[in-house]
């Protein structure tokens, strides 16, 4: 383990490709972590032990837990995947009809959602035998490919290729309850749901997060807005990277973002203020993920070839230990009234 205390620790044996996604559980420090080169990793975050790896058929494009020694697996090879790591099995639950790039694992609704780029979300019963056709619950298509999935309650956000936004009740999936343009000009990279489930943050290629509402009365949506991040001026002119990564921090709701310019920010949405920049990591920020209990943040840092192939730093995992300076909310100061 190398201990760099302005970035965070880096942990041993991480993938030998791009890091799509990594995940604390909700329930220990163990870290769930998916890669281009077809490999789902679980590692335990404090020991800095890798405790179990599946190798599949294609590059991994995301993954997600089920319990703290289980999870789910979205796949290149079209394939929905339950990964048990203390039994060392694995099952298919199912298949799309192109990659698999996103899955969530609903715990108010017992299911495991995956959006795909066959523009369909497929909804699948982890208790049922193994088999599409006995877990499969639902096929919903969806205006585009898509890109992006969060959770909160039974709100599920689904955020596809062109500037699509579907909101669904879980309870009811027939239709989408909203369908949404993104506010922002530019492909969608990530979607996270508000801890609070009143909204989510959306964040675009171009340097952008919007912060978004669920209800539509007039007052709640006078209160979105959207903010420029992940940018620098060089010689006159704005040079913008792609927002990446969106971490809700569990206890305080502040959100940490993460681009291709290697920094990672934190930022305050109630009161539309950055709290803190770390230090620069080696290379692009492809995922991040608080812990359950905030202490820790863990930084994927791994090109994401948005400048094409080229030579880059190595693909790394740094956790870092989160001090509350960082991401709890600052009281707002107001004037002393006039004596």
């Amino acid at each position: 383990m190398t201990l760099l205390p302005s970035i965070g620790r880096e942990l041993s044996n991480p993938p030998s490709d791009g890091i799509s996604n990594l995940r604390f559980s909700n329930s220990s420090d163990h870290l769930l972590v998916s890669s281009w080169d077809k490999s789902v990793r679980l590692y335990d975050a404090n020991a800095d032990s890798m405790r179990g790896e599946f190798k599949h058929g294609g590059a991994v494009l995301d993954c997600c837990f089920h319990d703290e020694s289980s999870g789910f697996s979205a796949c290149a090879d079209h394939k929905v995947r339950r990964i048990d790591f203390n039994a060392g099995k694995e099952d298919i639950l199912g298949m799309h009809d192109e990659p698999v790039r996103c899955v969530e694992y609903s715990y108010a609704a017992g299911q495991v959602i995956t959006g795909s780029w066959d523009r369909t979300i497929k909804c699948w019963d982890p208790r049922a035998a193994s088999g599409p056709e006995r877990s499969q619950i639902g096929t919903y298509k969806q205006p585009e490919r898509v890109n992006s999935l969060s959770l909160v309650g039974n709100h599920l956000v689904v955020a596809t290729a062109g500037r699509h936004v579907n909101i669904y009740d879980l309870r009811n999936m027939a239709q989408p309850e909203q369908r949404r343009e993104s506010s922002l000009k530019y492909q969608t990279r990530c979607v996270r749901c508000y801890p609070n489930g009143t909204g989510y943050a959306l964040s675009s290629v171009e340097g952008r997060v919007s912060m978004e509402f669920f209800d539509l009365s007039e007052a709640a949506q006078a209160k979105k807005y959207a903010f420029k991040c992940h940018r620098k001026s060089e010689d006159g002119r704005d040079i913008v990277y792609p927002v990446n990564a969106i971490a809700f921090h569990p206890i305080y709701g502040t959100f940490a973002t993460g681009g291709c310019d290697g920094f990672v920010n934190v930022w305050d949405g109630n009161n539309k203020k950055r709290l803190y920049q770390y230090s620069k990591y080696p290379t692009s920020i492809a995922a991040l993920s608080f812990s359950r209990d905030g202490g820790l943040l863990a930084v994927a840092s791994s090109y994401t070839f948005e400048e094409g192939d080229k030579p880059h730093e190595p693909d790394a995992i740094f956790v870092r230990n989160v001090n509350e300076i960082e991401v709890k909310p600052k009281p707002k100061v107001y004037p002393n009234p006039p004596a």
